[in-house]
């Protein structure tokens, strides 16, 4: 098969969740641009419906629905919703996430730690599941989990120093290293059924508005002397979504232009 062909994905459906911003967005447009049928989820539906619109004009077939994949019943909805459109499913990623933290030890607090490993880990295995249910008939399916470098690093607080930023702290770090450890698992589980299940890990990329002061102190500490773009990320997403990367499941992929080599 020539190399073109393998990371075609013409007639495959695919869902994004957390898909109109960011990461997600860029996620959502690699998978469209390769020929999938795009479905972007997030709570705000405005901004996805608006999100979509774009993509279309630019030639992506993507369509915006409303979706908290933090809930079992929205989940399961949206998957119904998509089914109903296209009659399948090949790509799910979870790319809902996020940090709540707003406190930190001593004083942290708890309701925090639970929430945002609710929006990252219970969203990524409320998805997964959901997915796998419409996958396993199909015997195939690629499930994308979005972990990060502080799944595995810790953050090091004097990069905030000085600076009036919030940093993500002990519970986005715990949440995304059960991410990464969880995809192993699923990968596990779901192997029987020709589906393969990887996570990415991303470095650092800024959003827009991010401090300039962080980013360079970011940019001082990476190797290849440059903080990643949204860009960086869709080589991985067309490998891991395609028949390219069809025998490989339960990675992890960390694409932080060398972060964690020191």
């Amino acid at each position: 098969m020539k190399i073109q062909n393998l990371f075609d994905l013409n007639g495959k459906t695919a869902i994004v969740t957390g898909g109109a911003t960011h990461l997600g967005k860029s996620i959502a447009t690699t998978l469209g641009e390769l020929g999938a049928d795009v479905f972007i989820a997030s709570r705000r539906e405005n901004l996805c419906l608006e999100v979509a619109s774009e993509l279309r004009s630019n030639g992506i077939n993507c369509e915006g629905l409303r979706c908290d994949a933090t809930d079992e019943k929205e989940v399961e909805k949206l998957i119904n919703q998509v089914i109903n459109k296209t009659s399948r499913l090949d790509i799910m990623v979870c790319n809902a996430g996020g940090s709540v933290t707003n406190s930190y030890l001593p004083n942290a607090s708890i309701d925090e730690f639970v929430k945002t490993y609710n929006i990252n880990v219970s969203s990524a295995y409320i998805c997964s599941q959901a997915a796998s249910k419409i996958m396993i008939p199909q015997h195939s399916g690629s499930i994308i989990t979005l972990g990060s470098i502080h799944g595995f690093l810790t953050g090091d607080k004097k990069l905030y120093e000085g600076m009036d930023f919030k940093r993500s702290g002990p519970p986005y770090q715990a949440a995304k290293g059960a991410i990464i450890n969880l995809t192993r698992s699923l990968a596990a589980e779901l192997g029987d059924y020709n589906i393969t299940v990887n996570c990415i890990s991303p470095g650092q990329i800024p959003k827009p508005g991010t401090d300039s002061n962080l980013v360079e102190k970011c940019r001082q500490q990476i190797p290849l002397k440059r903080t990643g773009t949204i860009y960086d990320i869709k080589g991985a997403i067309a490998l891991l979504s395609s028949q390219a990367g069809s025998w490989i499941t339960g990675q992890n992929i960390v694409i932080d232009g060398g972060w964690s080599i020191w």
